[in-house]
């Protein structure tokens, strides 16, 4: 199959949506927790976390643009400046799945999908307790992308929670070993399976590959 743009915007718009969010590749599955100054908490499964850099600890995801929908997440985020991400395992997928139903904002997502508030270290937002790797993020900046009107939401790592046998000395996490899942496009989950581990990339050390 070739698509390029003319065709691409011919196709039914769910087609076109589902071809667009899968063909970059299996994401990050995770669920990022927020609370109202209200109380009201919120729990939303995103696939858009990336790493910005490590000093600081930086993270961003995308929130996507709130003209029609309401976007709870965001406006929890704004309102208190903190949030969790927190990992989605393979255990948990369908819970973690329905939270992307559209709630109203007085209905939690917590307890609507089965999952669990967990507040620890006196942070603000919630953790989600069934989670094995979570993060408490303190909100730093937002930038618009205009071509699209979504928002890079960036955040500061504040707190890391992961089991002890899951981080290697070096510090490499083994996600495969605690289960952790991969989504592509809105709905089709992949478990993670380590394959190899290789050294640094120098270039006095790339082998021969065209022998």
């Amino acid at each position: 199959m070739h698509l390029n743009k003319d065709s691409l915007l011919q196709l039914d718009r769910i087609k076109r949506l589902n071809v667009v969010n899968a063909v970059s590749g299996i994401k990050p599955a995770n669920l990022i927790g927020t609370i109202s100054n209200s109380r009201q908490a919120n729990v939303a499964i995103f696939s858009s976390v990336i790493h910005l850099g490590s000093n600081p600890a930086l993270l961003g995801f995308i929130s996507r643009p709130s003209k029609d929908v309401r976007r709870h997440t965001l406006e929890n985020i704004l309102e208190t400046q903190y949030y969790t991400i927190n990992h989605v395992h393979k255990f948990m997928i369908e819970k973690a799945h329905y939270t992307s139903a559209k709630f109203e904002k007085n209905q939690s997502e917590f307890e609507y999908c089965g999952l669990t508030e967990e507040y620890l270290f006196d942070f603000k937002a919630p953790f989600v307790k069934e989670s094995r790797v979570k993060l408490g993020m303190r909100l730093m900046d937002c930038q618009p992308i205009e071509l699209n009107g979504t928002l890079l939401v960036i955040g500061e790592i504040q707190h890391i929670i992961l089991p002890d046998e899951a981080i290697h000395k070096d510090g490499h996490i083994d996600i495969a070993s605690l289960d952790g899942v991969g989504l592509s496009g809105l709905n089709n989950y992949y478990q993670i399976e380590k394959l190899t581990s290789l050294p640094y990339a120098r270039v006095s050390e790339v082998p021969d590959f065209m022998s």
